[in-house]
């Protein structure tokens, strides 16, 4: 049964995001829908500035998509706060039935997964799925002072303040054929600023578990692309799926990596939070399947699945990877 892949006829019809001003300054920067310089969008806490970049790419993908709230049957959000407040206080407008997510970083996945499932089997016509993660929230309950001004060690990513929005149904360009939950893996990695690590396992867990299921092969994608395990697990993976017998690094991608600028932003292993994979997926990678460019995309979302109460008991990281197949 963990090595069932399920079977998808379903699309993504519109997808946005919502991204702060470090990430505008990025590589893909152009490519966002809407941003903010001060990473504020307006409100006077960065817990509702969070809320508010949920809102806004939900109405951005609602509109691109030229729907209306009332056309979405279910909404499935999430995010790195506790209990999830930035999704149920960001979608409190909309009226539609809710279900809370957490899935850390790998929110973005198991929710279109989710979604992807519900529409394909019938049971919903249109589903939405949206997270989004913010630099100085999760600074403040991760970190708590980030004015103390500790140095950063060099594995440590920067949590992207960013939100993704994906409306999910059929009549969409861009195909959701395939789906494979990952499941927890974790191997003693106790390390916060190393979550590149804590997650590779995960990913090379449903890697092989899908290759070996599906009888296909690296080569038969034009990309696979890996939430956000930055410069570090990005490296481990590589040399890790040699070892399990596959070569993956002429086309392994990683949100992480492409969201920031290694050599002109300094955010040391590269980025991480919900809103990373959320915010590169909707408006670079989609597009660019939606258009042809790439033709069968592999997607992982991963998560280091810890909280605050877990860091400060010295547990370890449990990490979870997602799989998505998308297609043109």
């Amino acid at each position: 049964m963990s090595d069932k892949i399920i079977k998808l006829d379903t699309s993504v019809i519109a997808s946005a995001s919502v991204v702060g001003g470090r990430e505008h300054e990025g590589p893909i920067g152009s490519f966002f829908d809407m941003h903010d310089p001060d990473d504020s969008f307006g409100m006077d806490t960065w817990e509702k500035a969070e809320s508010e970049m949920q809102r806004r790419a939900l109405s951005t993908a609602l509109l691109k998509g030229k729907l209306k709230s009332h056309d979405i049957d279910a909404l499935f959000a999430g995010d790195l706060l506790n209990q999830c407040v930035g999704s149920a206080y960001g979608m409190l407008a909309y009226g539609i039935p809710y279900f809370g997510l957490y899935g850390a970083c790998s929110t973005a996945a198991e929710g279109i997964m989710l979604a992807a499932t519900l529409t394909s089997t019938g049971i919903f016509e249109r589903a939405a799925a949206v997270t989004s993660s913010h630099n100085c929230s999760a600074e403040r309950q991760y970190r708590m002072p980030t004015e103390y001004g500790g140095q950063r060690a060099p594995t440590a990513q920067w949590t992207v303040t960013g939100a993704g929005a994906f409306i999910v149904g059929r009549g969409g360009d861009v195909k959701i054929k395939e789906a494979m939950p990952g499941i927890p893996i974790e191997k003693g990695i106790n390390d916060a600023s190393n979550m590149g690590a804590a997650m590779t396992p995960a990913v090379i867990s449903t890697l092989t578990r899908y290759f070996k299921a599906s009888g296909s092969e690296p080569r038969d994608f034009d990309m696979i692309l890996t939430g956000d395990l930055g410069h570090e697990g990005y490296s481990i993976l590589c040399g890790l799926m040699r070892v399990e017998g596959y070569d993956i690094s002429h086309v392994l991608c990683d949100c992480g990596m492409m969201i920031y600028s290694k050599e002109t932003q300094d955010v040391h292993s590269g980025g991480s939070g919900c809103g990373c994979s959320a915010a590169v997926l909707a408006s670079y990678v989609l597009p660019k399947i939606a258009r042809g460019e790439l033709r069968r995309v592999l997607f992982l979302g991963t998560g280091a699945m810890m909280s605050p109460s877990s860091l400060q008991q010295g547990l370890s990281i449990p990490g979870i990877a997602h799989l998505l197949r998308f297609e043109v």
